[in-house]
């Protein structure tokens, strides 16, 4: 089989299976906010426990690295060598940021208020979505 062959019977049902199911999607669609939500209170919940938050800074520092030069002998062949050079990369940094316990307690209450209020609504649209597009053994 040539190797495009291949590679294509490889990665396309992969490709496919990462879509996930017409149920999937739907509930995925329609639970955006919710999850996101979720996700910010657990942020918050967490940060009170710690007692700070966790912040991410980009930096850019050099690294010695192998450089790839290309030129022309004197036939015109094409050849290649390896230098040592410098180059950027782009490293992300975490730290420590303190916090105001009132305010991310305030941040809480407001963001459990409305994961409780969103809760049934997307309950709602989970039940809808199972029951437009049943997966087989439910």
């Amino acid at each position: 089989m040539p190797r495009n062959t291949t590679l294509a019977v490889i990665v396309l049902p992969l490709a496919l299976a990462a879509c996930g199911t017409p149920q999937d999607r739907c509930i995925s669609r329609h639970t955006g906010e919710y999850r996101t939500v979720s996700r910010l209170l657990a942020e918050v919940e967490g940060n009170l426990a710690r007692g700070y938050a966790w912040e991410e800074r980009q930096v850019v520092r050099d690294r010695l690295t192998q450089c790839r030069d290309v030129y022309r002998d004197k036939d015109g062949n094409a050849q290649v060598s390896y230098t040592p050079c410098w180059r950027d990369y782009v490293d992300t940094e975490r730290y420590r940021v303190p916090i105001d316990p009132a305010a991310e307690q305030r941040k809480r209450d407001g963001l459990a208020a409305r994961k409780a209020a969103l809760s049934d609504r997307a309950a709602a649209y989970v039940r809808a979505c199972k029951t437009a597009f049943p997966e087989d053994g439910q």
